[in-house]
């Protein structure tokens, strides 16, 4: 028989407000290296690439802090990351198709 009933889930501690305040700082000075890297002529032939790589971070950061993924069983985390690395791969795939790099 199981250790636990099934009405009582198994608690995980979650981050408290100074993580999360961490968090939110990570991701403002993320949004502004890509506002930077916009408006830094020499970075233009680099810019998709960089922006994505920054786009895939920022999204991990909330899916895992935000959503608590981090702290939930690890299918759920693949869920999320798995299809998005298809989906790069897949947008990466068609930037060199059309010459984009």
């Amino acid at each position: 028989m199981a250790d636990h009933s099934p009405g009582d889930p198994q608690q995980h501690a979650h981050p408290g407000a100074k993580e999360y305040l961490a968090i939110a700082v990570i991701l403002t000075v993320i949004t502004a290296v890509e506002v930077a890297i916009f408006y830094i002529p020499r970075m233009h032939p680099v810019l998709v690439p960089s922006l994505l790589t920054l786009s895939a971070l920022k999204f991990s950061l909330v899916a895992m802090f935000y959503m608590h993924l981090k702290f939930d069983n690890r299918l759920f985390s693949w869920l999320f990351v798995v299809p998005m690395g298809l989906a790069a791969a897949v947008i990466l795939a068609l930037m060199k198709l059309f010459g984009v790099f």
